[in-house]
Order: C-alpha cells, then structure tokens, then sequence
C-alpha cells in the first residue's frame, strides 16, 4: 500500500477555529555554552536564572531583524513568554519596541530598557516555563525584581512573587511537562488574539510538541518535534478540533442579503 493511501492530503479546518502561533527558543545563554561541554553544569548554583552570552545577543539582533524584514513584527498581537531571564531578555529584544530608556533592562547584559512603543504587548506566563526543579538555571527570581528589569513586560498573570514551583530536590518528569503543555496550549485559546509569538525552552518545546504530528507525513511529524536550535523561530498553526473556541468568524459572510428567498440563477450561468 502507497503512502497516499494510509496518509491524509490536504484538508480543510474554519479560519477561525486556528490560531497562528510563531515559536521562539531563547538566545544561548550562559548554561548553554558549558550544559553543551557537561550536562552536569546544569546543576551548578553558578547559572542560577541564567542570563544570555554576547554571542546570544548577536542572535537575539539577527532575529529582531528577520522578525522586521519579514513583517511578522506587525502581524503578531501577542507575545507570551516563560518568566526566566533569557525568555524575558529574549523577548524583548526580539518583539520589544526599538526606543531605550535610561534604566537597566536584564541584568548585567549593559544593554537599556526597551520601551513597550511601537511593540505588540508582551505577557509572562509560568506555563510555558522550562523543566520545574533541580536546575538552578531554571529557577526564577523574584516577579518584584522583574518587573524592575523588564517595564514593557507584564506580570500580572503571575500569582507568587517567589518561585514556589522550583524545587531544589524534585525534577518535574517530562509526562508532567508535557501535560503542562497542553494545559498551556488550551490556555491559548482563552485567549482572542489570533497570531501570538511564544518565547519559551528547548525541553519544554520539545516534550509538547512531541505530542502532536501523529497523523500527518512522518517528515511532518519530524518537522514539528525536532528539536530548536537557540534563538530559532517556526511559525505554526493550530486548530480547535474540539470546538473549544467560541469565536465567530471576522471574514465570513452569510449571503442572501437582502433577507428572503434569492432570485432565480440564470439557467445559462
């Protein structure tokens, strides 16, 4: 049997039962270069919130100028992005807008504060953090120290100043990652935006991804589960299947105007 026969073709889903969603890894940061070398770095108290290298920065730049070249900057409503410094510093030096102000934005990064002008707005949400526990460089500071830091960015959705879902002891397995994910996506379409960018992790993108493509091309499948280089973007659409949205379409048009029976067509039309 050909494949054609076993794989779904093309198909057809309502406009506005989807939602574009254009994905974002964070720029490498300072865990990186030595978790690459060891794994075991990654438990060092050393890259505690760990923040990005120069050489992610380069790469938060060229992103910044692709995100623009390509008009994506004005299409996106919505960023989400994980409350960790390099998801933050990320972000907003991605989707931020380009005006500084003379505070300091990121730590010790010696980079300005970058305004909310011009920039679609930019939320923070814990269910797009990286692997709960274990990690210091997974761990987060507080929301207070943030908020400081990051001006454009809103916090609101965060419940706890602290991180109390960090646990020095216990590692978050990657069946409850992956649930968190899918919680994350529904949480999505809470939402009424229609074209959101997400700056989040390597693992968590991994582990929920992983849980969808089960019914496309396997080389589908490949391309939306392999894993993200720093500082990688893909854009994707997903689709309520479940009719969890309520939303109407903005495009679609009922016909029959003015109300009552429509005329005759013409038998040679």
């Amino acid at each position: 049997m050909q494949d054609m026969d076993i794989i779904p073709g093309p198909g057809l889903f309502p406009a506005h039962r989807c939602k574009t969603i254009h994905v974002v890894r964070h720029a490498q940061g300072v865990h990186n270069v030595e978790g690459d070398k060891n794994y075991k770095a990654y438990l060092s108290p050393e890259y505690f919130d760990a923040e990005l290298t120069p050489l992610g920065w380069q790469q938060v730049d060229n992103l910044r100028k692709h995100v623009v070249a390509s008009g994506l900057l004005e299409r996106v409503d919505l960023v989400i992005t994980s409350p960790l410094m390099r998801t933050l510093q990320t972000a907003v030096g991605v989707f931020g807008g380009g005006s500084y102000t003379d505070r300091v934005d990121a730590g010790n990064s010696g980079r300005g504060a970058i305004s909310s002008f011009n920039s679609p707005p930019i939320i923070a949400a814990e269910l797009c953090r990286e692997h709960f526990g274990v990690h210091p460089c997974d761990q987060r500071r507080s929301i207070s120290d943030y908020q400081f830091l990051f001006p454009a960015i809103d916090f609101s959705l965060i419940e706890t100043d602290e991180d109390t879902v960090w646990k020095a002891d216990v590692r978050e397995t990657t069946e409850e990652l992956a649930a968190r994910g899918l919680k994350f996506l529904k949480w999505l379409w809470t939402r009424t935006e229609k074209e959101i960018a997400i700056v989040t992790h390597s693992g968590f993108l991994f582990h929920t991804l992983n849980a969808f493509g089960s019914d496309c091309h396997p080389l589908v499948k490949k391309e939306i589960c392999k894993r993200f280089s720093n500082c990688e973007l893909r854009s994707m659409v997903i689709v309520d299947r479940g009719m969890m949205g309520s939303d109407s379409s903005t495009t679609n048009y009922p016909g029959k105007i003015p109300s009552g029976p429509d005329l005759p067509s013409d038998p040679g039309s």
